[in-house]
Formats: structure tokens, C-alpha cells, sequence
């Protein structure tokens, strides 16, 4: 297709059972229900385990520098005993060097690791993004009907951002955690079997207080992260509509609202992070008492000559690198439950249910002539609302048809039928004899170019922006299609020409420039079908003329459809339906349809009286 239509699309019940209106909750989408912490774990390891290479790299860096850590308690105890104590200095300095060289190879093994961890971390939420974006483009139009874009961006990066953070942080600990766990036991009973029970019991009081704990903090988490999507989608709504707000002195009632939801933000962000933070000195209050039990536990036992004080320097440091990992991972726990709530709010996109592509029988390579045919269509947004009643209609190939009515009447709505961004309830419409069901969706659109009154122009070039819709197209078929759209003039006037660079929403064009690329990029794309929705309703008089230029010339050997407030763009229609209700009122030409005296002539009327035709 040679443009897109967010702003005006509704919703359909043939896509979503309950459809919605925007400013509605879920009453539409597949309503995807909670994961916990369990589920979104393995769901992240299914991107993951896609990084075997460099996973197996962290192991086996990981396994390396924790024989390095377990190794340098043991020496030390060995240096006390052997040398220390005896007084035989010259092999306590041997085995120090050789303790230093542990130390920098540890040091090493923990600079490959990381090195590595952040790749596989990088990667797998590259994977996670990549999917999410592709989802985007797969989900039909109703569900950003309901969705601000600054919701949906703050899925995008903040929600993913912290589980790159944590991905970064996490996969070397809790590998790491598993062989320091296991070998610091291992070590611990290689020197005393009850020193290492006494040890241990803090183990089970510290598993009781983290399930305690992670009951109550993965759910403000996942507030928060609702709040912030809801803080960002303000934010982003207020920016792009900031002339609006000054215009109408709504400056002070955006202020309040936000500070309200901000408010929100920082009541959950408290109750997460001061709830999970609460891990960090809890885990510091069990390591600390872990040590004054084996201190003094083990200068009994030492008194006794059951141990050597070099057994009780080296259970201290294994203690303490017993205690080290959940002692870190207590300090990232608030991190991590974070990072779980996004990844639950990214995989509740991934899980809605995507636009429906038939893939069999489908008609993929047939030219069309243009014939359309609306067949007693029937359709509403909601199961007991209509929007078209029983409409039919025919186009011939190359007619040019007008659709007029009052706001509300349908006439966007055919436009959304007919391109299949909803399917219809009942009746039938069919394009050069075959049903529209039968068209392959892509296949269809790209024979459909369309031309909207908000007219839409991307980052990037002059050029790539009109060969937007036809990727394949020479830089001589680029500028022909603006020379017949009337754009090449204005364009080379530019400081870089075709070359030239559009701001954001291309900001440094005039809306008729704009609209003007958009006629371009219709021109290239070659459509069989042509919609034009309010062309040339913000333009003033001199710029309109120079669109119907461009229109003519596009619309040329094209069936079109022209939806039109202003009356003097539609006065060489074909054909003008006439749309009240969802039902065709009035039909004919324009001659024919003042000759009736009746609805689209007193619509013609006022507008010559007000100056708006001529």
C-alpha cells in the first residue's frame, strides 16, 4: 500500500470476539492472564539457550574463576598452619606468590566471563526486541486503537532494558552461585563436617524470609512497570499535542494530571524497591551471624585441638563466599523482579493473537482491473451496533467515486472493509468478480494505494519516503512519479533535493508538501485501486490546486474512491454516493444529485454559501 491509516481505525469483532472503542480496557484483545515468575523465567530461557556458544564460554569461564576462588581460602588456611604458625616464613612467602598468581588468574577468568555474559545478555533481548517489533507489524489495527504509542514504546525499551540489565548481572551469578555453593560445601566438609552443619543453619531461616518476601514484591513490580508505560504514553501524547494544549490554556490541568500519575509511579516504585531492598541487610544480618556462630564455635573446637585456627580462617572465608551469592542476588533482587514484571508485559504482546493471513487458495498474481462490488454489505464495530446497513454499490475499473455524508455515516468505514483491515458481518464484496476473502491480504493492499488527509511521511530521504511503497524502483522512476504528482518543483527548490533529510514526522515540509510525497509514493507504487481520504481538506486554495493536479494524473485509468467534505473536489465523480446512517441516501452524478433537490444539495448549498465551493 502507498500509505497507512492509524488515526482512523476502529475495531472489528471479526478479529477480536468483543470489540472496543480507545479509552476502553481489554474488552477486545485476547485477554492474556498473568505469568508467574516460574513461567517468565523459562519463557526468557527459551531466548536464552539460542546463545549455547557463548553460554558454554560463562560456564566454563565461571567454572574456572570459582576453582580459583575456593582454591585461595584453602592456601590461606595452609599458610597460617604451615608457615605462619611454625614461623617458617620463607615458604609462607612461596605459597603467597602462588596465592597471587590464583588471584590474578581468577581475575582474569572473571573478566572473560563477563566479557562474554554481556554478548549473550545483549543478544537474547536483541532476539526478545526483534520479536516484539515483529509482532507489532502482525497485530491488527484494533489493538493500537486502544494502546498509546508511549505504552507500547515503554514495553519496547524500558520493560526490556531492565531485562538486558538483569540478564547482564544474573547469568554469570546464578552460574557462578551454583559452584561456589556446591564447592564451598565441598570444601567446608573436606575440613569439618560439624563445622560445616553449623554453618549451614542459616540456610533454611534465609529460605524462608525470600519466599516471604518475593510474594508481596513481584506485584508491586509489576504495577510499577504498569505506571511508568502509563506515565510514558502521558508524556508522549502532551508532546505531540503540546500546540493544542497551549492554545486551549490546558497547561496547568496537564501539570496536575501528570503530577497525579507520577504520584502513582513513585507510591509502587517505594513499595517495590523498599520492600525488596529490604533483602540486602537481611542477608547481611544472617552472613554476620553466620560469623560469630563459627567464630565462636570454632575457637572452642580449637581449644579443644579438634581444628587448627587455619581451618577456622579458611571455614570464615568460605562462609563468607557461601553467603557472597545469595548475598548478591539479594542486593539484585529488586532488579530482578523488575525484570521479570517486563518481560511478563512483553510476552503479553508476543501472546496476542496476530492478523490471519490465509495461506491456501489464495489469489497472489492476478492484475486487477478495478471492478468493486459491495454486496448487502453488513458491519459494525460492536456485535449490536451497525455501522453499513445492507450497503450496495458498484464500481466499474477506472470509475471515480465519491463518498459523502456526515461524520459517522461510514464512509471510512468502507474504506476499512475494502482493505481489509476489518472483514465484514455479512453480504459480500467482491474485486474483479472474486470475493475479497479470497485475495491474499498482502497481495491485496499493495494493489490498493492510499492518500490521506494526515498525510504521513517517515525518517529518512525525499527519495526513500516515495519509494517507500516500491522498493525496487530507479531514482529516474522515483523523480518521474514526482514530476507527476507535482512535487518535483518544491523538492529540488530543497538545499539537498531528493537527498534532502525529513525531520521527525517531517517537520520541515509544509502539510501540502507532505501531502504531495504521499501523491508521489502512490504514483510509484502503481496501485489498481486508488483511495483518496480528505486529500486536500488543510491546504489552502493555491497548494488544493496543485494536489487535484497530482490527484487527476493518479487517479487516471484508476478506480478510485474519493471520500470528500468539500464538494468541489468531487464535481467530475462518476458516480456519488451519498451516506446517512450506513445506508446509501442518494446516488448519482453531481448534476443529477442537485437536480433531486435533496440531501447532497443542500449539503452543496450551504458550502457555496459559506465560500467553500466555487
Amino acid at each position: 500500500m502507498s500509505n497507512n491509516n492509524n488515526s482512523n481505525m476502529k475495531n472489528s469483532p471479526n478479529l477480536f470476539q468483543n470489540s472496543f472503542r480507545p479509552g476502553q480496557h481489554h474488552q477486545g484483545i485476547p485477554k492474556v492472564r498473568s505469568k508467574n515468575a516460574k513461567t517468565t523465567v523459562f519463557r526468557i530461557w527459551s531466548y536464552l539457550k539460542k546463545q549455547r556458544q557463548g553460554l558454554w564460554i560463562v560456564i566454563i569461564a565461571t567454572a574456572l574463576t570459582s576453582c580459583f576462588m575456593l582454591l585461595a581460602p584453602y592456601l590461606i588456611g595452609k599458610i597460617i598452619d604451615l608457615y605462619i604458625v611454625p614461623q617458617k616464613y620463607k615458604g609462607a612467602i612461596l605459597l603467597s606468590f602462588v596465592l597471587l598468581v590464583v588471584y590474578l588468574l581468577g581475575s582474569a577468568s572473571t573478566w572473560l566471563q563477563q566479557y562474554v555474559a554481556s554478548s549473550v545478555s545483549q543478544n537474547t533481548v536483541r532476539d526478545m526486541r526483534q520479536d516484539l517489533f515483529e509482532k507489532y507489524q502482525s497485530l491488527p489495527i484494533p489493538f493500537f486503537d486502544q494502546k498509546t504509542h508511549g505504552e507500547l514504546m515503554s514495553r519496547t525499551t524500558n520493560d526490556l532494558e531492565n531485562v538486558s540489565i538483569t540478564l547482564n548481572q544474573i547469568v554469570v551469578q546464578l552460574i557462578s552461585s551454583i559452584f561456589i555453593l556446591v564447592g564451598s560445601v565441598a570444601m567446608m566438609l573436606s575440613l569439618s563436617v560439624w563445622m560445616t552443619l553449623i554453618t549451614l543453619l542459616t540456610v533454611p531461616l534465609i529460605t524462608f524470609i525470600t519466599k516471604k518476601i518475593t510474594k508481596y514484591t513481584r506485584h508491586y513490580f509489576s504495577e510499577q512497570q504498569k505506571s511508568l508505560g502509563e506515565v510514558n504514553g502521558f508524556v508522549q501524547e502532551s508532546i505531540s499535542g503540546l500546540r493544542v494544549t497551549k492554545v486551549f490554556g490546558r497547561e496547568t490541568k496537564s501539570i496536575e494530571e501528570f503530577k497525579e500519575m507520577n504520584e502513582r509511579l513513585r507510591v509502587v516504585g517505594l513499595k517495590a524497591l523498599s520492600i525488596s531492598g529490604s533483602m540486602g541487610p537481611i542477608m547481611n544480618a544472617m552472613r554476620n551471624l553466620s560469623f560469630v556462630i563459627i567464630a565462636v564455635v570454632g575457637g572452642v573446637f580449637a581449644y579443644q585441638q579438634v581444628i587448627t585456627i587455619g581451618v577456622i580462617v579458611s571455614f570464615l572465608n568460605y562462609s563468607s563466599q557461601f553467603s557472597q551469592p545469595l548475598n548478591q542476588l539479594a542486593n539484585q533482587y529488586n532488579l530482578l523482579q523488575s525484570a521479570i514484571a517486563g518481560a511478563e508485559r512483553v510476552f503479553e504482546i508476543l501472546d496476542l493473537k496476530s492478523e490471519t493471513f490465509e495461506e491456501t487458495n489464495q489469489i497472489v498474481d492476478k492484475k486487477l482491473k478495478g471492478e468493486v462490488i459491495f454486496d448487502h454489505v453488513q458491519f459494525g464495530y460492536t456485535q449490536n451496533v451497525s455501522v453499513l446497513k445492507e450497503l450496495s454499490f458498484q464500481a466499474s475499473p477506472g470509475q471515480m467515486i465519491a463518498l459523502v455524508g456526515p461524520t459517522g455515516a461510514g464512509k471510512t468505514t468502507i474504506i476499512n472493509l475494502l482493505t481489509r483491515f476489518y472483514d465484514i458481518q455479512s453480504g459480500r464484496i467482491l474485486i474483479d468478480g472474486e470475493e475479497i476473502n479470497k485475495y491474499d491480504k498482502h497481495f491485496l493492499r499493495k494493489q490498493i494505494g492510499l492518500v490521506l488527509q494526515d498525510a504521513y511521511v517517515f525518517s529518512g530521504t525525499i527519495r526513500d519516503n516515495i519509494r517507500y511503497g516500491r522498493l525496487d524502483a530507479s531514482d529516474k522512476e522515483v523523480e518521474n512519479a514526482a514530476r507527476l504528482a507535482n512535487a518535483d518543483t518544491f523538492i529540488r527548490k530543497l538545499p539537498k533535493g531528493y537527498d534532502t533529510h525529513l525531520n521527525a514526522e517531517g517537520s520541515n515540509l509544509s502539510q501540502g508538501q507532505k501531502q504531495l510525497l504521499t501523491i508521489a509514493r502512490a504514483v510509484l507504487a502503481n496501485p489498481s485501486i486508488l483511495i483518496l481520504d480528505e486529500a486536500t481538506s488543510s491546504v489552502d486554495t493555491r497548494t488544493e490546486f496543485h494536489i487535484q493536479e497530482a490527484m487527476k494524473t493518479l487517479m487516471n485509468g484508476r478506480t478510485s474512491f474519493v471520500i470528500a467534505h468539500r464538494l468541489s473536489t468531487i464535481r467530475e465523480a462518476d458516480a456519488i454516493l451519498v451516506i446517512n446512517d450506513g445506508q446509501i441516501i442518494e446516488k448519482g452524478s453531481h448534476e443529477e444529485l442537485l437536480k433531486q433537490n435533496g440531501f447532497y444539495s443542500n449539503l452543496y448549498n450551504t458550502q457555496l454559501a459559506e465560500g467553500h465551493v466555487s
